[in-house]
């Protein structure tokens, strides 16, 4: 894409790349509030049937990764104008969803700035390894990838993960008010699970809450991932990496019933919001749809994004992702050297859209 076109496209979508307060009051009254009543509904529903809490878990869990969108908003710096309430909106938001706000907030500004480049892999992004790196790895390094890409471990053992240990420790190179930020946010949730757990018990709380922080973690992984792998994924070196190009072509556009769309906050158009991420969650589909060359980004559905799970490793000769079962064939094929030019290219250039 050329200076000029690029231009253009960031001249489209910036009048979408304003907040809005009463959209903002409005979606944070329609999101935050039913968390407590469906919880305490959840707890209620206990004593009729199990099966209820969890139908109730499940629910709450929908609007748990809504609220997480303001949090991502807010770190983004567009739910609100000022930017002190987007930091207690943020931090608020952070504390719900089990986040510490300014954390998220650095490793997300790096994965934005970073977002399919080959040669800046390794923050706040889905672990990805290329043919030529898997070929190259040890035994214990394949097995660790294997694992770590198995559904199973990934929806399954991830979320534990994700809320219990990256979310409740600070980087090494973390600043003052990054640490204090994650100190707070830790500190408070203690207090306030705590005093759950002296409410109602801790296994109630434990059906209760833990259903309601697995789901949505597991669901907020899920989007993540296929936001960012399926087969004609863009992925490039540092040299030949171009912005636009890993938003664009980088990103998928997640078509969603109406429901699911309102509950994960439009973020399944996240092309749009990785082109231009000032953009609020309420504005992002409007955005999309008065910007035609975002149209031509990669649609998926549920079905099809199911499909997503089978790619493993990314394959920059041919620029897509490829499976486990390509590669071991392509190796029986050929000996010593892995030769990948039988595997069929299947992705289109931006620039011929």
């Amino acid at each position: 894409m050329s200076k000029e076109k690029t231009k253009q496209l960031h001249k489209n979508v910036a009048p979408f790349a304003k907040s809005d307060l009463k959209k903002s009051v409005i979606q944070l009254i329609n999101t935050v509030p039913p968390i407590f009543i469906l919880w305490f509904l959840a707890y209620q529903s206990l004593s009729v049937s199990i099966w209820l809490t969890i139908g109730i878990a499940v629910l709450t869990a929908g609007f748990v990764v809504r609220t997480f969108i303001i949090f991502h908003d807010c770190t983004h710096g567009s739910f609100f104008k000022n930017k002190k309430a987007n930091d207690i909106v943020g931090t608020i938001t952070g504390i719900l969803t089990l986040f510490p706000y300014e954390k998220w907030k650095r490793e997300h500004a790096i994965h934005h700035a970073t977002s399919s480049n080959l040669d800046k892999r390794g923050v706040g992004d889905i672990w990805v390894m290329t043919v030529d790196e898997y070929m190259e790895a040890s035994k214990w390094e394949r097995l660790m990838y294997r694992c770590y890409r198995n559904p199973l471990v990934m929806f399954g053992f991830g979320p534990l993960y994700l809320v219990l240990i990256t979310g409740r420790v600070n980087r090494k190179d973390a600043r003052k008010k990054e640490r204090n930020n994650t100190y707070l946010t830790n500190v408070v949730l203690v207090a306030l699970y705590a005093f759950m757990i002296w409410l109602v018990g801790y296994q109630s709380f434990l059906i209760v809450q833990g259903s309601i922080m697995f789901v949505a973690a597991a669901l907020g992984i899920w989007l993540f991932y296929i936001q960012h792998t399926f087969e004609d994924s863009y992925f490039e070196e540092e040299s030949e990496w171009d912005y636009v190009k890993a938003a664009v072509e980088g990103s998928s556009y997640y078509k969603l019933p109406k429901v699911l769309q309102w509950a994960t906050g439009n973020i399944g158009f996240h092309h749009v919001h990785h082109l231009a991420p000032r953009v609020p969650n309420y504005n992002l589909e409007i955005a999309h749809e008065s910007t035609p060359p975002l149209q031509m980004a990669t649609t998926i559905n549920i079905k099809t994004s199911l499909e997503s799970l089978r790619y493993k490793l990314y394959d920059p000769a041919h620029k897509r992702f490829i499976t486990f079962k390509e590669v071991k064939s392509a190796v029986k094929r050929a000996t010593p050297n892995i030769d990948l030019k039988e595997l069929k290219p299947k992705r289109t250039s931006f620039e011929s859209k």
